[in-house]
């Protein structure tokens, strides 16, 4: 790899995520040398791909090159690697440009789709989880509706222009509101000779309501705004297959449709030489103390979504969600700097600042600690707050041009088939 030897403790991140970015900075300008490795040389924004899948921004205005993030920073490397286990009895990082060894290792390889050992719906349905993911997505959803022109077969005219969206959290629920939007003000005016009434978006949820994880006003007013835009929200409801044609449930509901996007779920990933079934929690995630120490391991860390850790409000671990990362991050680079000085380190303990989701055009909900509001003001929060943790002024920037042009005009520029995709299906 061509890292220079040095007398300082080498600490390797694996993971470019918000953890990684996060422990990275905190360790800026220390007398440690950082390692940081991943298989993207960006740090992608992972809460607004929903945008990039629908037309609204274009990737690189939600991607940061992780070299320019850390450009300034004296001891810090970085290598474009997909890192493919890890020897602990060696302190050896393996990756697939070569093997380096640690003083201290941070695992925050974040997360990946979870679809629950259903091997049709991993072949047949659309993740949105990764930039290329996104964009193969935008594709699918204009390539459909370019075919829907095409056919005179109506059945499969409607399932072209029938999308399932499987899992009503965030990610869900903000995708459904934005295509309701391209349903109201955009196909209309692309497609005047499509019926594109005709258009269903249907939102699956297998519990009593969406947004689980927010207050039970947030959760029922997101689903009064999505019923408003004409989305078809589905509780109690849990997919049990799709064949690339058929959606088909717990239930007696089944639907054709040519879209169906997989967002019922996340699970830790895992790289093999930590995956031993007593490191391991229910969802596939490292078992930490409150250090951020992986079990059995006192110089192996943990942090962000891949990190299991509990307390009494989240017995199962913590949400994972972009702040709990943000925090594990600072607060381990701390700690790692008490623990190389051989002073005690101090337990995590995670703020929680809330949460929020938007719905679509002056539409959204918020929940932070002492106040819960849902409306066009929770819409302006949520706006702020995003803008706010992007990372760079030049993505700040686009991101609010593209939004105020958007708000303006009703429109969505970025609806362009870049690179044709084909997803598998029977229809």
């Amino acid at each position: 790899m061509n890292i220079p030897i040095t007398s300082f403790p080498r600490i390797i991140i694996i993971g470019g995520g918000f953890a990684g970015i996060a422990l990275a900075k905190k360790l800026s300008k220390q007398e440690v040398q950082v390692v940081l490795l991943d298989k993207n040389n960006y740090h992608n924004f992972q809460p607004l791909l929903y945008q990039v899948s629908t037309g609204g921004l274009e990737p690189d205005s939600i991607a940061y090159p992780i070299r320019k993030v850390l450009k300034d920073f004296p001891n810090f490397h970085f290598r474009l690697a997909n890192v493919t286990e890890v020897d602990a009895k060696s302190n050896t990082v393996i990756t697939d440009i070569g093997n380096l060894k640690f003083d201290y290792l941070v695992v925050a390889s974040g997360s990946k789709t979870n679809y629950f050992g259903n091997a049709d719906v991993e072949k047949y349905s659309m993740a949105m989880k990764t930039i290329p993911q996104s964009l193969n997505l935008r594709s699918l959803i204009l390539e459909n509706f370019e075919d829907a022109l095409l056919t005179s077969d109506l059945n499969e005219r409607n399932a072209l222009m029938n999308f399932v969206i499987v899992g009503g959290g965030p990610t869900g629920v903000e995708l459904a509101g934005a295509l309701a939007e391209i349903k109201k003000g955009i196909l209309p005016k692309d497609y005047p000779d499509l019926d594109t009434r005709s258009v269903q978006i249907n939102v699956i949820q297998s519990s009593d309501c969406i947004l689980k994880g927010m207050s039970a006003k947030a959760s029922q007013k997101a689903e009064d705004f999505l019923e408003k835009l004409g989305v078809h929200v589905w509780k109690n409801v849990r997919v049990s297959n799709y064949d690339g044609k058929t959606v088909t449930t717990n239930t007696d509901l089944t639907f054709e449709a040519a879209t169906v996007v997989w967002a019922a779920g996340v699970k830790g990933a895992i790289i093999k030489g930590l995956d031993a079934e007593e490191f391991v929690s229910r969802g596939n995630r490292l078992l930490v103390n409150e250090f951020n120490q992986v079990k059995g391991y006192t110089h192996i860390f943990a942090i962000g979504d891949i990190a299991c850790i509990s307390n009494n409000d989240f017995p199962k671990g913590l949400p994972m969600m972009a702040q709990p990362a943000i925090q594990q991050g600072k607060q381990l680079g701390n700690n790692l700097l008490l623990l190389i000085d051989e002073k005690p380190m101090k337990p995590f303990v995670y703020k929680d600042k809330g949460a929020m989701a938007t719905i679509g055009r002056n539409k959204a909900v918020v929940d932070l600690p002492k106040f819960k509001f849902q409306g066009a003001f929770a819409w302006y929060v949520w706006m702020f707050v995003h803008l706010f943790f992007l990372i760079g002024f030049r993505n700040r920037m686009v991101v609010f041009i593209n939004w105020v042009y958007n708000y303006v005009r009703f429109d969505r520029e970025a609806r362009l088939i870049i690179r044709p995709f084909k997803k598998k299906r029977k229809i």
